[in-house]
């Protein structure tokens, strides 16, 4: 390719790699089975921070674009774009540890499960993703709906600066004094994000040594009356413990096969007492008729993870898709349909409470927009057979729910299918002025919308729907 740039990279063309080669480097560690029918001119696999440097600075010589694969977990496969250059982050591997100022530094493509085997051997945790092999790169650029939110903020929040390399090749540190545009974006902007993040700074908290959760399973008869109980208990519930109801079939272990109404509770504690103590009100107040009860079980992180991933499973096609519900809206009866109707014994929908942090005001920052009610829908099937179907049925239910709420999460979304609202007015104006202005030219691939045409203009903070 004529340039000496290109000698130091690990870098696969697509003109000149055979084809299972580049197949594999297009599509490797993407999380849905769904592949897209999208082309990047290359892709660079680095496995250092200067590789991210010169890849940057190839495409502004080669004047096209650069994508970014930090996880791989994103439903839209939002790294994989055309004629761009990818650079993909899964063998760029960096964590450091000061313990005196409880401040970790690590690569994007590090999974929370990964961070937390490192920092729960010094009595430490982050509040990271819930799946085990989500990226921090890309989570935490989303905002970082993360262990405990509710109580502990966004994971984004814990951010106390970033390396990135600009869209002008440049490798600069970003805080709130140093390229404060740059570490603003950081925070909430998603993968509209003007540059290549190569290293987190984050804040960690100590870890707790006593974790118990409670979970209840109704059959969906009794849909109204527990998502009743669930969201009215939640407000106000202990600091450390996380709320969410699920409806969903059960693991087949459980001996329950139909759908089901399932409140679960997770508690963060340091001692037996506190935790069971935690868990009391639920316990006490549940709605009778459940299937089955689970109360006070015994459980950890690295448990937590391993339901995760049996929830989520690999070789597996995936629709996602969210909103903020709107505080004053009759939860139970927006989402009766979401929770009651799933199209595939795979598939879940999701209620998480989100009060009291989304009460609160945030710090400056990108990411602005929150409810007491956060709802996803996970559609999750093996054939591609059943594509149509599952994609109608996760916007029949979207179309109506959009109608009771305030907007949605950039991590659960996909631009291609609905935009909404994913900011304040105030801070998505801000936001696409900013990445205008740090990347004139669009080198960045940004936000993936129909045909990818958002370019720097980025996205319309509006309901498309509505």
């Amino acid at each position: 390719m004529g340039s000496i740039l290109v000698s130091s990279l690990p870098i696969i063309w697509r003109a000149e790699a055979s084809e299972a080669d580049y197949e594999q480097a297009r599509v490797e560690r993407i999380f849905n089975q769904r592949r897209p029918s999208r082309y990047p001119r290359a892709v660079v696999q680095a496995t250092e921070e200067h590789h991210v440097v010169e890849a940057v600075q190839l495409a502004i010589q080669q004047r096209c674009r650069v994508s970014v694969r930090s996880g791989g977990h994103s439903w839209a496969a939002w790294s994989v774009r055309d004629d761009a250059i990818l650079i993909d982050l899964g063998g760029y591997h960096f964590m450091s540890l000061n313990e005196n100022d409880r401040v970790v530094t690590v690569s994007p493509s590090s999974t929370g499960n990964v961070l937390n085997g490192y920092l729960n051997a010094k009595g430490l945790m982050f509040a990271g993703g819930h799946c085990p092999d989500v990226g921090v790169g890309g989570f935490l650029l989303q905002g970082g709906m993360g262990w405990n939110c509710k109580n502990w903020g966004w994971a984004c929040e814990q951010i106390l600066a970033i390396d990135a390399v600009n869209a002008q090749g440049e490798l600069v540190h970003c805080n709130a004094k140093q390229n404060s545009d740059l570490y603003w974006c950081a925070r909430g902007a998603g993968p509209g994000f003007p540059g290549v993040v190569t290293k987190f700074y984050l804040q960690v908290r100590p870890s707790y040594s006593k974790m118990l959760s409670t979970a209840f399973f109704y059959p969906l008869s009794h849909y109204r009356t527990v998502m009743d109980w669930v969201t009215k208990i939640s407000p106000g519930y202990d600091g450390d413990t996380e709320i969410v109801a699920v409806g969903a079939t059960p693991p087949t272990e459980l001996g329950i096969h139909e759908p089901c109404i399932m409140p679960l509770f997770v508690t963060f504690k340091d001692s037996e007492d506190e935790a069971r103590a935690a868990l009391a009100q639920a316990n006490k107040s549940r709605p009778d008729g459940a299937l089955l009860e689970l109360v006070n079980q015994p459980t950890s992180l690295a448990k937590e993870y391993q339901n995760q991933a049996a929830a989520n499973p690999k070789n597996h096609r995936y629709c996602a898709e969210n909103a903020y519900i709107c505080n004053d809206a009759d939860v139970v009866t927006v989402l009766e349909e979401a929770f009651t109707t799933l199209p595939h014994p795979k598939a879940f929908s999701l209620w998480y409470s989100m009060n009291p942090c989304s009460r609160r005001s945030l710090p400056d920052m990108a990411l602005s927009m929150q409810s007491d009610h956060y709802f996803a829908l996970y559609t999750v099937w093996e054939n591609e057979s059943d594509d149509a179907r599952c994609k109608a049925w996760v916007r029949d239910i979207m179309t109506k729910v959009e109608r009771h709420s305030e907007g949605a999460y950039l991590g659960d979304s996909d631009f291609q299918v609905r935009r909404t609202k994913f900011w304040t007015d105030e801070n998505a104006t801000r936001l696409m002025e900013l990445r205008r202005q740090l990347d004139p030219l669009g080198i960045i691939c940004g936000y993936l919308d129909v045909e990818d045409g958002s370019g720097v203009n980025g996205l319309a903070n509006d309901h498309e729907w509505t």
